[in-house]
């Protein structure tokens, strides 16, 4: 079982005339992986996993896959549904097409109680009891919260369960956590305190700006995990905080999206409804913040 931590982009999946852009796709994942990124995270929701069909879904990954193949970096691949029947063929696939790990997303919609989380989680880890398996958590978009309690179990009572994603936004979360079982991998899924959570404890970051800048971003996770300097890491943290909050002026990944088009990063500006473009004035306003920084 591969545990994948470290630097993680959330990546963002192109389309183009309403179909996904391969070759952009892969070009970005090849860029993530020329800036030293340790892992790749397709179809989460920076890749907008909510529009995709199965088949486009289970595309995404296989793509990854193929141009992550024989480098140093990762695929952590999304496998997450409402529907707990839906995630276990997702995540049977991801393990079939040849990916490192899986992260899934707590059911949104039907918001399940404590125990139907950890019933749907378990029945995911059964499936796959060779693959690495993060949980994620943004109660935000899911409208239900998996508290710590259900974490510490299914990490205690699934093998293959190793951390969660937190993207509560919240740092006594992660403390609490990482309190009761320190060799719980826990990855911050919220850019404004990735700086935070590796010095409180943390193992890595699932970054949506790092789509922009990943070169930034897995020096600002490598020079705290590995280099052990604190004072350089906080002098990136400091530099990405503009970015950091312009991207979140509107939905994810609408702003990150625009900025990747910006950057001329991707060749068109598409999402899936019912995301729309950013507003004429957010527009300006990220493309004003990505002005202060050297995107490679």
């Amino acid at each position: 079982m591969t545990i994948v931590t470290g630097a993680t982009t959330a990546i963002i999946t192109p389309f183009k005339n309403g179909k996904i852009d391969e070759q952009t796709y892969a070009d970005l994942i090849q860029r993530q992986i020329d800036n030293n990124i340790d892992a790749v995270c397709p179809v989460g929701t920076t890749g907008e996993s909510a529009t995709l069909t199965h088949d486009e879904h289970k595309r995404c990954i296989e793509i990854a896959v193929q141009v992550c193949k024989n480098t140093n970096t990762k695929v952590l691949a999304g496998a997450g549904s409402n529907a707990t029947s839906e995630a276990v063929e997702i995540a049977k696939h991801a393990q079939k097409s040849g990916v490192d790990a899986i992260f899934s997303v707590s059911p949104y919609y039907n918001k399940p109680s404590q125990e139907g989380l950890y019933q749907h989680y378990k029945a995911i880890a059964n499936a796959v009891p060779d693959l690495g398996f993060m949980l994620y958590n943004v109660p935000g978009r899911t409208g239900v919260d998996i508290l710590p309690s259900t974490v510490i179990k299914l990490f205690d009572d699934c093998p293959n369960i190793y951390g969660v994603k937190e993207a509560t936004g919240s740092l006594e979360r992660s403390t609490e956590l990482l309190s009761q079982r320190a060799d719980l991998k826990v990855l911050s899924g919220d850019d404004a305190i990735d700086f935070a959570m590796l010095c409180n404890g943390g193992t890595g970051i699932t970054s949506v700006t790092a789509n922009l800048l990943p070169d930034m971003k897995s020096q600002l996770v490598h020079s705290i995990l590995q280099d052990n300097d604190i004072q350089k890491g906080l002098e990136l943290n400091n530099k990405l905080y503009p970015i950091n909050k312009i991207l979140f002026c509107e939905s994810n990944p609408i702003p990150i999206k625009a900025a990747m088009y910006i950057a001329g990063l991707t060749k068109t500006l598409e999402y899936r409804l019912p995301l729309v473009a950013p507003s004429v004035e957010n527009m300006k306003a990220i493309e004003q913040v990505m002005k202060h920084y050297n995107i490679v």
